[in-house]
């Protein structure tokens, strides 16, 4: 069976935060001014947080050249010998803010000297005089090569982006550093599926599950609504290509009670709108697919009207690949329930 498109969330990029604020002392001060996001506009982003790894939230995009230039002459005015360190701090830095510039750009050559710049930092960073800072590398590693992996298609870079993540792990706990445990667990999850689809393999889809389910362990609405309703989310989608490969009802009605909990987190918690809609497209989704699977003409129905109610209501939380996904959706589900 053919894998649905799936609705995906990224969660903040603080590697990337961080990278632009330790940049921000070197600019001047109609830089700083420009690095600060336009909140005068009246038109919510219906995209946010569904772009990539490397999407900004609380800068603006325009300072990612001024800071990727500022790092650039500190790291060749910097003495590498006798500031080790911080000289692999400023590789770990311009590394995130050209990873940034690559996904805007959708830029190969920018993608691989960010992945260059981590592994720069790691020849001062090792895990045995440095672990977490070796960890916290090996994490901004795995996240760069992901996407790149995900850009190219390219499961050898997505193996090396597990790898990454995996040896993040070893220095990062649940107990000891919760926060940063979450984060790989969940992006683990993120690049075993995108692993999986390529490979169309099971067994690393059930691996995506455990890993995302690992991070829901650390998670709760009151303080981290949206990476709460990302990972259930994105642990919908796994549960519903897997679902579909195995050709698995079971796996299909829990990949609905996935999405049904992160709409219920977004609804809750008021989340962005278009977020609670892409959550309701990724369960219809599934939803069409048990109705196909089982032959039930009357949930097809109810899935075609579900997804015309969509279309109705919020047309301006759809984006338009979304829309014609929707639209299709319904043609799908209308022709399934008229089939004995």
């Amino acid at each position: 069976m053919k894998l649905s498109n799936t609705y995906l969330f990224y969660p903040d990029n603080k590697a990337l935060e961080r990278a632009i604020a330790s940049c921000i002392g070197m600019l001047g001060e109609d830089l700083v001014v420009a690095a600060t996001p336009d909140t005068r506009v009246t038109v919510a982003d219906n995209f946010l947080y569904t772009r990539g790894n490397y999407e900004l939230h609380r800068f603006s995009s325009h300072i990612l050249g001024s800071a990727r230039d500022a790092l650039e002459i500190s790291l060749t005015e910097g003495d590498r010998d006798q500031e080790p360190f911080a000289w692999a701090e400023s590789q770990n830095n311009l590394g995130n803010i050209l990873a940034a510039q690559a996904q805007q750009q959708r830029d190969i050559e920018l993608f691989k000297k960010a992945i260059q710049c981590f592994n720069n930092a790691l020849e001062a960073f090792t895990r045995e005089e440095s672990p977490l800072d070796w960890a916290a590398t090996q994490y901004n590693l795995g996240t760069a090569t992901q996407a790149l992996g995900r850009q190219l298609d390219d499961t050898k870079l997505l193996k090396a982006a597990i790898d990454a993540y995996t040896n993040a792990l070893l220095e990062w706990s649940r107990k000891e550093t919760p926060e940063e445990w979450t984060s790989a667990m969940h992006q683990l999850g993120a690049t075993f599926h995108a692993y999986g689809r390529l490979l169309k393999g099971n067994r690393t889809f059930q691996k995506s599950v455990v890993a995302y389910k690992n991070a829901l362990a650390g998670l709760d609405a009151d303080n981290f609504a949206f990476e709460l309703a990302a990972t259930h989310n994105n642990c919908g989608a796994v549960l519903h290509n897997l679902g579909e490969s195995e050709e698995n009802s079971d796996r299909l009605e829990e990949a609905i009670r996935s999405y049904e909990t992160a709409l219920t987190v977004c609804m809750e918690q008021q989340l962005p709108i278009h977020l609670a809609v892409l959550c309701r497209v990724n369960k219809s989704t599934a939803r069409s697919v048990l109705a196909e699977l089982k032959k039930d003409t009357i949930l097809a129905d109810e899935v075609a009207d579900e997804f015309e109610l969509i279309v109705e209501c919020f047309p301006h939380a759809l984006q338009p690949l979304c829309l014609k996904h929707c639209e299709a959706q319904i043609n799908k589900a209308r022709h399934t329930s008229t089939c004995d």
